[in-house]
């Protein structure tokens, strides 16, 4: 083996670390691993540190504080637990470890995959989708609770709303929650409501306990019943760190049943505080605008117009009729203007009259063989009636061929004095 071909493939312990790192995180991107735990730490930050291990290996693990603490047990060593994560290399150390996303204690890993496996269906079909969530009532008049008569959520509901608003009823289905046949019976009490209809909304929960315990808000028969309900549900179930199918579906997830209670009436001692704070506000503001209009009138009350009213009358008498004589004189001197130009005009027209015009010494002439008026000696013909028109009257008479002899001698002799006296200048 040559010196070259080991430069070209040495590695570096960052290069082998990083080869390493890319080829487990890309073969194992999400795995289950069952355990018992060793090496137990939280430390004060708030991440665990631990291992897993079982009788012939064990594997480094982490779960950030983000993510521990949506626990609804606390870790130990010497539990037995399954926790879901990704594979991940740790460089500084070389080491590979499980970056745990959940965990839970063993035998209830089947119920997990059961439970993600269901919640993956109802997401695909829709049955999450924010749209189709109804509003929860303002003021509720009716609430029906779905839940153990038993149990200590009845009891933490109950009393919360009559202390919050005494006068809202609450109707109680009551209802198993959790073993054989509780899924059928909470199904059947949501069906049971609805069709009693005189309910604003519904409360449907338990308290806290175990997956197991729980179960029957995961079964898909409630689910669907939860989605079908006409009236607006809350889902109340477990502790805050729990969630359940049926927090999905419903319209509204309260984290425990005291905070279902909270939510689903006001609180009349809020409403009775918000009321008179608005009654104070309005009247600090009724009483700020009494004040100023008053001020106004009594500003007004102290002007001129109000303490001699009659001067003020006279005044504008006065104004109006200084008005009146104004326009008085702008329409007499309109019509002047327009009387003066029509004067004008008519004094135009009458000057082009034709009558007017044979008063200065003009005729007309109208050839009657022709019906048309006769402006040109050239186009007479031998007997050519005329009719000659004067401002006084009017004569007619024929053209004969001696006329027309005569008109053309005189037409040859002006010619001729005309080009004779061009010769001369000539």
């Amino acid at each position: 083996m040559n010196e070259s071909y080991l430069q070209e493939h040495i590695y570096s312990v960052a290069q082998i670390t990083q080869e390493i790192k890319t080829f487990l995180e890309s073969e194992f991107p999400s795995v289950w691993v069952t355990g018992e735990i060793s090496n137990f730490t939280h430390h004060s930050s708030g991440h665990m540190y631990f291992s897993l291990k079982d009788d012939q290996a064990q594997i480094n693990c982490v779960m950030w504080r983000s993510r521990n603490m949506q626990l609804s047990f606390r870790p130990q060593a010497g539990l037995k637990i399954v926790a879901w994560g990704q594979i991940r290399v740790y460089e500084k150390r070389g080491n590979y470890q499980l970056d745990c996303l959940k965990m839970l204690p063993a035998g209830v890993g089947d119920l997990q995959q059961a439970f993600e496996a269901l919640k993956k269906k109802l997401y695909d079909e829709g049955l999450f989708d924010e749209q189709s969530k109804q509003p929860l009532p303002v003021f509720p008049k009716r609430v029906a609770i779905i839940t153990s008569p038993t149990g200590a959520a009845i009891r933490d509901i109950i009393h919360i709303m009559n202390k919050r608003m005494p006068l809202t009823e609450i109707i109680l289905r009551p209802t198993l929650v959790q073993g054989e046949g509780a899924a059928d019976d909470i199904a059947a009490a949501l069906r049971d409501v609805n069709d009693y209809a005189h309910v604003d909304v519904i409360i449907v929960g338990r308290g806290g306990g175990s997956l197991e315990d729980l179960w029957a808000f995961n079964e898909e028969k409630v689910a669907r019943a939860i989605f079908a309900s006409r009236i607006p549900v809350i889902s109340a179930v477990g502790h805050e760190i729990d969630f359940t199918i049926a927090d999905f579906v419903a319209d509204y997830r309260a984290p425990t049943p005291s905070a279902a209670a909270q939510v689903v009436i006001p609180d009349q001692k809020e409403l009775l505080a918000t009321c008179s704070g608005q009654f104070k506000r309005s009247l600090m503001a009724v009483t700020i605008a009494y004040k100023d209009k008053r001020k106004k009138l009594k500003d007004l009350s102290k002007r001129y117009a109000f303490k001699r009213p009659q001067d003020r009358l006279l005044q504008h008498q006065q104004r109006l009729d200084e008005l009146y004589d104004r326009i008085t004189w702008i329409i007499k001197q309109t019509l002047e203007n327009y009387n003066r130009s029509l004067r004008h005009l008519h004094s135009r027209l009458a000057g082009l009259h034709p009558r007017s015009i044979l008063k200065r010494g003009y005729a007309m002439v109208r050839n009657e063989k022709k019906q048309s008026m006769q402006t040109s000696h050239s186009d007479l013909e031998n007997g050519d009636v005329l009719n000659i028109y004067f401002y006084d009257g009017a004569v007619q008479t024929r053209i004969s061929k001696t006329d027309l002899e005569y008109d053309s001698l005189q037409a040859l002799i002006q010619k001729m004095d005309f080009q004779g006296k061009n010769d001369e200048k000539a």
